[in-house]
């Protein structure tokens, strides 16, 4: 049985613990006094809800939340860090995954995701490692959004048999 008290318990605990710490100046950790810390907060809430409460539906957006909450205040502090679309995609990605291990539901959104955001991060090497950059073929790869946009349309309007 699902349990309904574990997001909002979650919530309220991490909110009032939030206020509580910025109410009164708690120097240890101001630079999280920050909307990403919230972002955070709310995807634990439903992490909490989606493993503790069998809710597996929840963990999704769990993994999003938090993800980006910890995206924002990394990126910000490590210079290593890559701050590109690529990171959010991969976010999503392991999101699906997550809750592909619990529901075997949305494997191929995960894989596809996971794909996508390799591209975009190292797009440049994935097509000099495949010597594609050097030739004639490197100005076909500028078409390559049209190729997604394809199959997008033909998975939305194209029953399959």
């Amino acid at each position: 049985m699902k349990s309904q008290k574990i997001f909002p318990g979650i919530i309220l605990l991490g909110f009032g613990l939030y206020f509580f710490l910025q109410q009164n100046h708690i120097e240890m950790f101001k630079d999280y006094y920050t909307w990403p810390t919230l972002l955070i907060l709310v995807g634990i809430g439903f992490l909490g809800q989606g493993y503790g409460g069998k809710d597996y539906e929840a963990i999704l957006p769990g993994v999003i939340l938090v993800g980006f909450g910890l995206h924002f205040h990394i990126a910000g502090k490590l210079s290593i860090w890559p701050d590109h679309i690529g990171v959010f995609i991969l976010i999503i990605s392991l999101g699906f995954l997550l809750r592909f291990q619990k529901t075997r539901n949305g494997l191929f959104h995960g894989i596809l995701f996971l794909i996508i955001s390799i591209i975009l991060l190292f797009y440049n090497e994935v097509f000099k490692w495949m010597g594609l950059l050097d030739t004639k073929f490197a100005s076909i790869l500028n078409f390559w959004p049209f190729l997604l946009i394809a199959i997008g349309l033909y998975l939305l309007f194209f029953k399959r048999k």
